[in-house]
Parts: structure tokens; C-alpha cells; sequence
């Protein structure tokens, strides 16, 4: 399993944004993939890098048909090939420590 940690937001478009990153999170929610949003960034869980892609794309496309004309993206994949990992195990290995 792929956990990847997502913000994507433009910076052309003035000190709030928050309009914007609304309607991503619409889309990621929509896609299927098991999720958790935060203050400053949304875990995703994807069972390959296709289909993270494939949400991240639908993100980028979305904020350009709000016209956005500079966007941001942060992207971290985290894939483990030598056990399941989920958003939910990375969080429990972190309340054992």
C-alpha cells in the first residue's frame, strides 16, 4: 500500500485559498481512496502510484478550471514492499514510541 501525504493549493490567488483546497478535498474524498485531512495536508492511501496520479491530476485540473495560474504541490509517497502499511499503522507505530 502507497501512503502518500498531499497539499496542493494555488498561490496565485491571494492569502486564502481556502475555497480552493474545499473543493480538492471534494475530489480526493470522491476517489475512493481511504483519507485523513489535517491542518495542512491530506494522507492518502493508494494501492499504486497510478492511482494516487490519477487524484492528484483530477486535483490539479480542478484548480486550474477555477483559474488558478500558479499551483502549488507537496508531495511525500511513503511505499512499503515489505509489509502492509496503512495511515492508520504509521499512526499507531508513533502512539507506541
Amino acid at each position: 500500500m502507497i501512503i502518500a501525504s498531499l497539499a496542493i493549493f494555488p498561490t496565485s490567488e491571494g492569502a486564502s485559498v481556502s475555497r480552493y483546497v474545499k473543493e480538492v478535498i471534494k475530489i480526493i474524498e470522491a476517489s475512493g481512496l481511504k483519507n485523513e485531512t489535517g491542518g495542512m495536508n491530506t494522507a492518502i492511501e493508494a494501492p499504486d502510484l497510478s492511482s494516487l496520479f490519477t487524484v492528484i491530476e483530477a486535483c490539479h485540473q480542478k484548480l486550474k478550471d477555477m483559474g488558478a495560474q500558479r499551483i502549488h504541490i507537496d508531495l511525500n509517497v511513503d511505499h512499503r514492499l515489505d509489509k502492509d502499511a496503512s495511515i492508520h499503522s504509521k499512526l499507531k507505530a508513533v502512539d507506541k514510541a
